[in-house]
């Protein structure tokens, strides 16, 4: 049995994962869970722990350039400092869930070759995290950095949660198809936990088997609600030319999907 810290008792992806240990019928893991924002891991003994699943961020804030600070200070500095801490206690592995946002949101398909080049202060400082806890790596500390995509599921909160929210409201709906890679989070919990049974390093693009089509999957939410839906034929030049000069549309049709290959 491995023994498990995850740093972000309160974050959305901590309780599901701990659900997920806990229901699960085969006692594979050990995990406890420790709070970030008080401070409270740096009274922990990490070296009785096998991994280490960092997890806690300030995510879905509106971005404005006097919050800039704290991004860099929850979601860069604070997670170095774990992962230094994690190394001088001889813990064998490091998890850091980073974003699929390293990526900017001008890329439509991420290869193994594609560079990060992110644009919101969420990305920025994931990727300045990213790249400090990868010094760190060597024999005998690995690391594994997983660059989820948009995570949905039962109480997730964000982009898809504000799809939904929309699909409500929107009887009209350009007959527009796209490609945008998602993540159920019940399927990113087991990748979570493969990765930590068989104590793999490295870079992790996790996403679900089909790409989300914003316009099948707003049809598909209004059906559930027993709402009709008029998709109507909108000019591509159109549609392209908003998704390259207003980032909401393009967050909502623009293309962004990792390849098959990674």
């Amino acid at each position: 049995m491995k023994k498990v810290l995850v740093i972000g008792a309160n974050s959305y992806i901590g309780k599901k994962f701990n659900e997920y240990v806990r229901n699960s019928k085969v006692l594979e893991l050990q995990v406890d869970m420790v709070t970030a924002s008080d401070g409270g891991w740096r009274k922990v003994d990490f070296s009785s722990y096998d991994s280490i699943l960092h997890l806690a961020a300030i995510v879905h804030k509106k971005e404005k350039k006097q919050i800039w600070p704290l991004y860099d200070e929850i979601n860069h500095k604070l997670a170095v400092e774990v992962a230094k801490k994690a190394k001088e206690n001889q813990v064998g592995q490091f998890i850091f869930l980073s974003t699929a946002a390293v990526f900017g949101n001008r890329t439509s398909c991420i290869t193994k070759d594609t560079i990060p080049d992110p644009v919101t202060y969420y990305g920025k400082s994931k990727l300045a995290a990213e790249n400090d806890i990868v010094k760190l790596k060597d024999k005998n500390f690995k690391v594994a950095i997983v660059r989820p995509p948009m995570v949905y599921g039962e109480g997730c909160k964000g982009n898809y949660a504000r799809l939904e929210k929309l699909a409500r409201f929107t009887p009209i709906f350009p007959d527009y198809h796209n490609k945008r890679s998602v993540i159920h989070i019940e399927k990113l919990i087991r990748y979570l936990n493969h990765i930590i049974k068989q104590e793999k390093e490295g870079y992790f693009y996790p996403q679900d088997k089909k790409y989300l089509n914003t316009c099948k999957e707003i049809y598909n939410i209004r059906k559930k609600i027993k709402k009709k839906t008029l998709l109507i034929k909108t000019p591509i030049i159109l549609i392209t030319s908003l998704i390259n000069h207003v980032d909401i549309v393009n967050k909502m049709l623009g293309n962004m999907y990792y390849d098959e290959s990674l």
